[in-house]
């Protein structure tokens, strides 16, 4: 009876993997002939991707031939990491408005990059309309973000010119118009035989919209409210990917992540404490300088964009007691700083904390695809889209805390929204503004 149950059982236990096997063999047929359905080539995730080359340039691999290829990288990785910091103080110096024009770019250039991973993938497919579809959603999104952003932050110049008030007036409709022709396009490229694959695509293409141009907005956005929410959070974000880098390289021994397998926790750590002094130190040295804190603003009179204000009690140096243990250890009562830096802690704190996880998230979308890199625009760091990862998750950080905690009433963005007004709701309001104040005493009744 025993070798009966047990044969019984094996039978089932047969049958049953029997038919497991099967429905995987059917479930593997349905994606392959919904993937394409008339085409002989299976999906496997990562067809097409092409394989980036050794792009350093011939001088410094002429310069560093003799070194172990560990070292190799290390010496190009700094050289064109100093490069790209010169080149970052340059345009700073040109302007928060050149500084618009390249954050600009640079969110072009990751599109693109993120695009043609999708296209290489399955460009074999011939989809109808992919790319094309994808610049002009591109566009559509675009119009929308830069046109809220001019008619928030410059309405007196919008009000001035009759054209740009017409646009401001009818701005969302004219961008959902945009949106639905591009989806209208969609709808009527969608081929029998590439619909699921055409609507993998769309949502790509989304999603991708998602991350890089709704981020890039942000970052103008706080590039707008002050050059020093602009600068401050994005060099936090350098320092802690060179001190990460540095720590990890010289000290580096304890694997942190398995998606980035080179990351430490050595490099980690050291990151987080080098990220925060620097944040403190830098923060000082741009609190002191109106260019950096004042918001950009129109002068209708010079007919030219300025940062020029008086500055806020938040760059203004104040004094903070010390906790006892903290001044019998230095010995001083008090502290000068700007509160400025205590916000800058809480900005290099999660650069380093949890701006890595932006870097974890594009390792995890490149080994799907058996990438090394985004693309091959920087010799030794890959793509734009790769140094540019975590600082799309701080830019959505930096302006979170700008709006809770930082922001209050403009009184001048108040007075520009009356002032475009009819003269009756003017008037009304003054009256409405009159009474209250004549109620709490701070006006005389007439006689």
């Amino acid at each position: 009876m025993t070798e009966l149950r047990h044969r019984g059982k094996t039978e089932n236990d047969l049958q049953h993997q029997q038919s497991e096997d099967k429905g995987s063999e059917n479930e593997g047929k349905a994606e392959k002939d919904g993937a394409s359905d008339s085409e002989s080539k299976p999906d496997t995730g990562h067809p097409g991707v092409p394989v980036t080359a050794d792009d350093t340039p011939e001088v410094l691999n002429k310069a560093l031939s003799g070194l172990s290829s560990r070292w190799k990288n290390w010496w190009v990785r700094g050289i064109l990491t100093l490069a790209m910091i010169s080149f970052f103080f340059f345009i700073i110096y040109l302007g928060p408005m050149v500084l618009m024009l390249i954050v600009l770019c640079v969110q072009i250039k990751c599109f693109q990059e993120i695009i043609h991973i999708g296209y290489s993938v399955y460009h074999s497919y011939h989809l109808p309309w992919f790319r094309t579809l994808s610049w002009y959603f591109l566009l559509c999104v675009n119009y929308f973000f830069y046109g809220e952003t001019v008619t928030d932050y410059f309405s007196n110049l919008v009000q001035r010119e009759e054209p740009l008030r017409i646009l401001s007036k009818y701005h969302r409709l004219i961008s959902f118009a945009m949106y639905l022709t591009g989806f209208c396009m969609f709808v009527l490229s969608l081929v029998k035989k590439h619909y699921r694959l055409q609507f993998y695509m769309f949502g790509w293409t989304h999603v991708t919209l998602l991350i890089v141009v709704t981020q890039s907005h942000l970052i103008i956005h706080n590039l707008f409210e002050g050059m020093i929410w602009f600068i401050v959070p994005i060099s936090c974000v350098i320092c802690n990917d060179i001190m990460a880098y540095m720590f990890g390289f010289f000290f580096g021994r304890t694997p942190l992540i398995k998606l980035s397998p080179k990351k430490t926790w050595e490099g980690f750590i050291g990151g987080f404490f080098s990220t925060v002094v620097f944040g403190i130190l830098l923060s000082y040295v741009m609190a002191g300088y109106s260019f950096f804190v004042c918001p950009v603003e129109f002068n209708s009179d010079h007919n030219s964009f300025e940062v020029d204000c008086e500055p806020s009690d938040l760059f203004q140096l104040q004094d903070y007691a010390l906790p006892a243990a903290l001044e019998s250890l230095t010995g001083w009562p008090t502290l000068r700083l700007y509160p400025f830096q205590l916000h800058s802690i809480s900005l290099s704190a999660f650069a380093s904390l949890m701006g890595p996880f932006g870097g974890f998230f594009a390792s995890g979308f490149k080994r799907a695809f058996k990438i090394k890199d985004f693309a091959n625009t920087i010799p030794g760091h890959g793509g734009i889209m790769d140094r540019f990862d975590c600082q799309y998750l701080m830019a959505t950080f930096v302006n979170v805390y700008i709006a809770s905690f930082i922001r209050g009433p403009n009184p001048a963005k108040v007075v520009q929204q009356l002032l475009a007004l009819r003269l009756d709701q003017q008037l009304h309001i003054f009256n409405s503004l009159k009474t209250h104040l004549t109620e709490r005493g701070l006006l005389e009744e007439e006689a």
